[in-house]
C-alpha cells in the first residue's frame, strides 16, 4: 500500500482517532508495532498475551496501545522513562521478543519543518505558517509510511525473563490521607502503612 491507503485504513485510522490527529510520531509508533507483531508472528492481545515494553510518553506510544492491545489498564503496557522511541514485544506464548528502535538518521524534521514546528509549540506562527507546517507535518508523517523497514528501524530479537502478569489485590486505606491504595503500594512508616504520595510529601518536609 501507498501512504494514502495506508492513511486512509482502519487500524490507521483508530490510531489517529484515538492520538486526536496525524503526525509522524504516530506514523513511526503505528509501522513499529506492525514491524514487532510480524516479527513475532502474533495478533491484537485481547488480554495479556503480548507485553509491550515502550521507552518514550511521546505520540508514539499511542499507536502501539492500539494496535497491540497493550494497555496500562491491562498491566502488559510497561513505561520506561528513557526518552527513546523504541519499543520492545514479548510473546508470552513463545517467550520471544523483539526490540524496534527508530534510526539517528530516521524520520528527522528538515530545519524548515523543525523551525516551523518551534514557531508553532510557541505560539509565534502566523497563519500562513501554520498551514505550511500543517502541510510539512502531514507530508513527513506519510514518508515515515512508506520508508523500507531497515532505513527506518533497527530490529534484533531478545531474550530476557517476562515481566509478571498484572497483579489484582485489594485496597488498604493509606493511614494519612485516608484513601484507597493498593495494598501492594503502600510503604510500612512507623507502624503504620502510608500510600506513596504521602510518603513523599513526608519525605519532602523533613
Amino acid at each position: 500500500m501507498d501512504a494514502r491507503e495506508i492513511v486512509e485504513s482502519e487500524d490507521f485510522r483508530k490510531c489517529a482517532e484515538f492520538h486526536g490527529h496525524i503526525c509522524p510520531g504516530l506514523s513511526i509508533g503505528y509501522r513499529a508495532a506492525k514491524v514487532a507483531l510480524e516479527r513475532l508472528r502474533e495478533e491484537r492481545a485481547e488480554d495479556e498475551e503480548i507485553v509491550a515494553v515502550v521507552e518514550t510518553d511521546a505520540c508514539s506510544a499511542d499507536a502501539v496501545q492500539v494496535l497491540t492491545g497493550c494497555t496500562f489498564g491491562k498491566g502488559n503496557l510497561i513505561y520506561k522513562d528513557y526518552g527513546k522511541v523504541a519499543l520492545t514485544l514479548f510473546s508470552r506464548g513463545t517467550g520471544e521478543g523483539v526490540r524496534v528502535v527508530l534510526r539517528p538518521e530516521a524520520a528527522l524534521p528538515d530545519e524548515a519543518h523543525f523551525a516551523l514546528l518551534r514557531r508553532v509549540m510557541s505560539g509565534e506562527a502566523d497563519e500562513h505558517e501554520e498551514k505550511r507546517f500543517r502541510e510539512l507535518h502531514f507530508q513527513k508523517s506519510c514518508d515515515v509510511l512508506t520508508i523500507p523497514t531497515d532505513e527506518l528501524f533497527i530490529v534484533k530479537p531478545v531474550k530476557t525473563e517476562l515481566p509478571a502478569k498484572a497483579k489484582i489485590e485489594r485496597s488498604e486505606l493509606c493511614a494519612v490521607c485516608g484513601e484507597p491504595t493498593m495494598s501492594a503500594k503502600l510503604a510500612a512508616v512507623g507502624g503504620r502503612k502510608i500510600c506513596r504520595e504521602c510518603f513523599e510529601k513526608m519525605r519532602w518536609c523533613v
